[in-house]
């Protein structure tokens, strides 16, 4: 066990009685993961749980890696569109259909802040889905595969609670990952380009100020757009004691349907997806806004949140751990 993951059974309440708490489920047959007797937690004892998940799971060098390559793909983004555009040129010769992706990009000398939609909309369909495949897929499975996860089971966690910490670990990485690339564009466009009023999608100019709010509110679609493969990524990790395995499973699977969803033969499948809908946060740069592929998007990820959540918590409570 690492000095980390020591560091985080002993924060929640469990390292003296890892061993004889599993002793004495088996001896009198009480259910895996609680003791004979224990007393329930209380749920601020829950909330210590969660935090101490978050923390240890930000203080890991991988995440930090992860994060900061996040960071870094801004950076190079304005880096080469300012090289591009120092003639006085435009960006790829302003191409790039309305609102998606590209499109972005020519306006980005105009305004720095559009670094940020640029940057959100470059790593939203691999890096960003990557990156929460990798934290997801190792939640379980990486306890597994260190031995940490029998000491996590011990009175007063449970199952259920300990998968609902690692579901709120997750799902507050999703927003976290996402934040990281946003401020990274906010302040690479604020140092490379001018600032001010902005001009939407749709013609209509609005202060700078209300730019910011669309900004934030794009981060927040973003990061809701990821919780669909971060429950999918939960699930596979509750099937195997191997994180490499649960890792390399989901961000394969990331790529997979990425792929599906290019085909132009499987468009029946495509708004079954969770990667389909992605890049309609464009839609909240509009006025009005157009909000049916925005509400699409949200009610597909939270359809993926209850079946795959739901099938992470049938197969976690009933795995037998040996590890």
């Amino acid at each position: 066990m690492s000095r980390a993951d020591e560091t985080r059974v002993a924060d929640t309440g469990v390292a003296k009685t890892a061993d004889t708490g599993v002793a004495k489920a088996a001896h009198t047959g009480a259910p895996a993961g609680r003791a004979a007797n224990q007393p329930r937690p209380s749920p601020l004892w829950a909330l210590a749980l969660f935090r101490s998940e978050l923390t240890i799971t930000l203080r890991r060098w991988r995440t930090l890696a992860l994060l900061g390559v996040l960071a870094l793909i801004p950076i190079l983004i304005g880096i080469a569109v300012k090289i591009e555009t120092s003639d006085g040129g435009s960006f790829g010769g302003g191409r790039g259909g309305e609102g998606q992706g590209p499109a972005f990009f020519p306006q980005i000398t105009n305004n720095g802040i559009f670094l940020v939609f640029a940057s959100l909309a470059a790593t939203l369909p691999v890096f960003l889905p990557m990156v929460i495949g990798v934290i997801a897929g190792d939640a379980i499975a990486g306890e597994a595969g260190s031995g940490t996860l029998r000491y996590l089971l011990v009175a007063p966690a449970g199952r259920t609670r300990l998968l609902l910490a690692k579901f709120t670990t997750t799902m507050a990485f999703c927003l976290i990952a996402t934040l990281v690339v946003a401020l990274s564009s906010l302040v690479t466009g604020a140092l490379l380009f001018p600032l001010g009023d902005v001009t939407l999608i749709s013609g209509i100019t609005v202060s700078f100020e209300e730019a910011l709010l669309r900004a934030l509110g794009v981060a927040a679609l973003v990061a809701l757009s990821l919780v669909g493969i971060a429950t999918v990524g939960l699930f596979i990790s509750t099937l195997t004691n191997s994180g490499i395995a649960a890792m390399a499973t989901t961000v394969g699977l990331v790529v997979t349907t990425q792929i599906l969803d290019t085909i132009p033969q499987l468009h029946a499948i495509h708004p079954y997806l969770f990667p389909h809908y992605w890049l309609s946060f464009a839609d909240l740069l509009r006025e009005p806004v157009y909000w049916d592929e925005l509400v699409k998007n949200l009610g597909l990820q939270g359809l993926y949140v209850a079946v795959f959540g739901s099938a992470a918590w049938a197969r976690f409570t009933a795995k037998d751990i040996t590890a």
